[in-house]
């Protein structure tokens, strides 16, 4: 029997089809809900009239958000933090999972170092231990209590050196016999090479620091140092109030009251928020499958 053309094929395949779309749409469907609110009149919202298409087309919301101080004070603290952390990230994940990818020959203690970082999977200091670190070496109210926490994301370590564990040992030998220190080997022949696997990682790194809240009201004292995700967390939990306190209306106070609520300046704040991740997601997403496997295997 044809297991392509056979019946039982044909059913399995049109569920597979149903189910995937069905899931897609449940993970889309909020989103377009929350872009056609953002764009609604704010009474057509608050009727609860707004599904997936903006009723009382307008842009007062985008335009109340961009002219205010908070949101872009917020959206500059994020972009700090990911132009710093990402970095940071990538150069002790590089510089950890080079050696600890050596033989045991080459790297006496490797097995040591590599319990050393499991262990910090496994188990956690806590919040208070945490707190107190940063707060007794002075980064609280600083971007570096953003970044140094989390500078070395242990996970994606581990995904660079099975990757670099997994390459033919014969690279390296060339390069050695060619007179080139670790450093050059490194740099010109293992990093090239492990682009999908970088690629990944990156991406994990990226969004970490762009959709992290907690860390910015834990270490951050002044509303004015909260990052984006911070400064959205508490917005939505006291949207109301954020609303009245805005400061920015002044010149057309009239016109914003008229078109704009909280519940639409909420979803135009969180929409902006996503367009980073949904610009940067499909140049790297080629990639994703990839490094994870290659990563996650010594093949």
């Amino acid at each position: 029997m044809n297991m392509q053309t056979s019946v039982s094929r044909k059913i399995f395949m049109a569920f597979n089809c149903i189910l995937l779309v069905g899931t897609a749409l449940i993970c889309i469907l909020p989103f377009i809900n929350q872009l056609a609110v953002s764009f609604s009149h704010k009474n057509a919202v608050a009727a609860n009239q707004v599904i997936f298409w903006p009723i009382g087309f307008n842009l007062s919301a985008y335009d109340f958000i961009l002219k205010g101080d908070a949101f872009m004070r917020a959206l500059w603290v994020s972009i700090q933090r990911v132009a710093i952390g990402v970095p940071v990230n990538l150069l002790l994940i590089i510089l950890t999972a080079y050696p600890l990818s050596k033989s045991k020959e080459n790297f006496r203690f490797r097995s040591i170092y590599s319990w050393f970082f499991v262990v910090t999977i496994l188990f956690s200091a806590g919040l208070i231990p945490t707190y107190m670190i940063v707060r007794f070496t002075g980064l609280i109210d600083s971007i570096w209590a953003l970044v140094l926490p989390g500078a070395l994301p242990v996970f994606s370590m581990l995904v660079v050196m099975n990757y670099m564990r997994s390459l033919p040992p014969e690279l390296e030998e060339a390069a050695y016999v060619d007179g080139a220190s670790h450093v050059r080997t490194l740099v010109y022949i293992i990093l090239p090479v492990s682009t999908p696997t970088l690629a990944t990682v990156t991406l994990f790194s990226f969004v970490a620091h762009w959709n992290s809240w907690f860390d910015g009201q834990i270490y951050m004292n002044r509303i004015q140092n909260y990052p984006l995700q911070s400064y959205l967390q508490t917005m939505v939990i006291n949207v109301e109030a954020f609303f009245r306190n805005s400061t920015n209306v002044s010149a057309d106070i009239a016109r914003y009251i008229e078109l704009v609520s909280a519940r639409t300046s909420a979803a135009a704040q969180m929409f902006l928020a996503m367009i980073p991740i949904l610009i940067i997601y499909p140049f790297l997403q080629k990639y994703f499958a990839t490094g994870l496997v290659l990563g996650s295997v010594k093949g």
